[in-house]
């Protein structure tokens, strides 16, 4: 059985567009949050040295599907998961529910890079320590 990390947030004032709804872009920042914080519960990090150097996982995409509206205080609950977990890549689907309801279903992917000296990512298989805690919350 699949497990999903779940968090909440608070649809918090600045959060919020001039109808007073959860602003789209929100979601995105709270799909972020959850994978930092799932990350995070299995010892983790999104950006990590090792002895070759630094690793981390940039966005290569990320979309995300509406249902319905939240507005400022609602407290939106937040399931992720690993819908795929590659040599090289990890995809998260993320759902939102208020109130039991669906509000929103997202996914975003990240590639596992190696920074090397010059700045610029190459990509690189996902180290097997990290791939392995991963797995826990892998559903494919």
């Amino acid at each position: 059985m699949t497990q999903r990390y779940r968090t909440t947030r608070r649809v918090e004032f600045r959060d919020t567009d001039a109808a007073g709804m959860a602003h789209f872009s929100m979601f995105f920042v709270w799909m972020e949050q959850a994978e930092h914080e799932l990350l995070r519960h299995l010892g983790l990090t999104v950006h990590t040295a090792d002895e070759s150097g630094i690793i981390s996982f940039p966005r290569v995409a990320s979309r995300c599907d509406f249902q319905r509206a939240v507005r400022f205080e609602d407290v939106v609950e937040i399931e992720i998961e690993v819908v795929r977990l590659g040599e090289k890549s990890v995809t998260y689907e993320c759902s939102f529910t208020h109130d039991g309801n669906p509000v929103a279903s997202g996914q975003t992917t990240t590639v596992c890079c190696r920074f090397k000296d010059d700045g610029h990512p190459t990509s690189v298989p996902i180290p097997d320590r990290i791939a392995k805690k991963l797995a826990q919350f892998c559903s494919d």
